[in-house]
């Protein structure tokens, strides 16, 4: 019904046990999916406490959310495909596309999740999760580095080695074939740890699409988006060294991809460990503490990398242009979704 009011909902579930009926009450402040402790139930007028039962809605929320960390995740592949399609990956579009990104997820940290968080459960718990976010994203950042590539440095001295390689091989120097296979052997290990560096760093991006999805579709979207963006240049860190060292494509491109496939793996761990019935109050708290995270991850990472690859100035207009497209987005987004669908 139209006069009902979308933030406050009460439904009742009939259920059939064996031959009794059983009559369900659930209650929540905020969405159909987010459903408090007390459910009673009614069998043959006895009134009693029951354990809370999952929702077919649910399980379509767990099912958007591991398409949407698919998407994001295996953006890392296009990355992997810039390199083994090209012998030169083109660092300067690799750089406006990070910008833009960088843009999207600053757009919807502040403007959207922390916003949303201090309005709901006042300034400063808001506070509390967003910088509580931070912190715990500055943690991983501190012991589990994220390897990255520079256009200036590792992309020319990687492509030296290669043609160095060829040109040892051609020429029959045995120990010249000897220190090739040495710098191979190198480049390959760095691949690889940057393979398991970046695998690390997608749990919790996982973790942000899984907690957006729960919020709503307009959240879940725009932050598989941002995410998505964010991974191709992290598929090029990845394939780069791996397509050097190998010279095989499908190697470059299969670990670029498996990379990404932990971030679906951190939606299904997160839906693990998290309750159907979390309280609006600390999913809030946690979205806010996904702006923190997402908030760090941009002014750590992502923007130090767009100045690096397409130069300042260029970088900051693609960060503009996203925060603009984002808040578009938001805006959009929320004037064509129905009242009753959660955003």
């Amino acid at each position: 019904s139209s006069s009902i009011n979308p933030q406050n909902y009460l439904f009742l579930r009939i259920q059939i046990f064996s031959s009794s009926p059983v009559f369900i009450v659930t209650h929540s402040s905020s969405s159909p999916f987010l459903k408090s402790t007390k459910e009673f139930t009614w069998n043959h007028q006895k009134l009693a406490p029951v354990q809370i039962l999952l929702d077919k809605s649910m399980d379509s929320q767990m099912l958007v959310a591991l398409g949407l960390s698919l998407v994001g995740g295996l953006s890392t592949s296009l990355g992997a495909l810039f390199v083994v399609l090209s012998d030169t990956p083109n660092m300067k579009m690799l750089g406006l596309l990070q910008g833009f990104a960088a843009g999207l997820m600053l757009s919807i940290s502040f403007l959207d999740l922390a916003h949303n968080a201090i309005n709901s459960i006042g300034f400063l718990k808001g506070n509390l999760w967003f910088f509580g976010g931070v912190i715990f994203f500055a943690c991983i950042a501190k012991f589990i580095p994220e390897p990255t590539i520079g256009p200036s440095t590792d992309v020319k001295r990687r492509k030296a080695i290669m043609l160095s390689a060829r040109n040892v091989v051609k020429n029959g120097d045995e120990g010249g074939k000897d220190m090739a296979k040495k710098h191979r052997s190198q480049v390959l290990y760095s691949g690889i740890v940057t393979a398991i560096g970046i695998s690390l760093h997608n749990f919790p991006e996982g973790m942000a699409v899984f907690l957006g999805s729960i919020k709503g579709m307009r959240v879940g979207v725009n932050l598989a988006l941002a995410i998505a963006l964010h991974n191709i240049p992290e598929g090029v860190a990845v394939a780069l060294p791996i397509y050097f060292a190998t010279e095989s494509k499908w190697q470059a491109f299969k670990l670029a991809t498996l990379s990404g496939l932990a971030e679906p793996l951190g939606v299904i761990i997160v839906a693990y460990l998290f309750p159907s019935s979390l309280s609006p109050e600390i999913l809030e708290g946690l979205l806010g503490a996904v702006g923190g995270i997402m908030a760090f991850l941009t002014l750590h990472e992502m923007l130090p990398l767009a100045f690096d690859y397409a130069g300042q100035k260029q970088a900051v207009k693609a960060v503009f242009v996203g925060m603009a497209c984002m808040s578009a987005s938001l805006y959009f987004l929320e004037l064509s979704l129905p009242e009753t669908m959660s955003l």
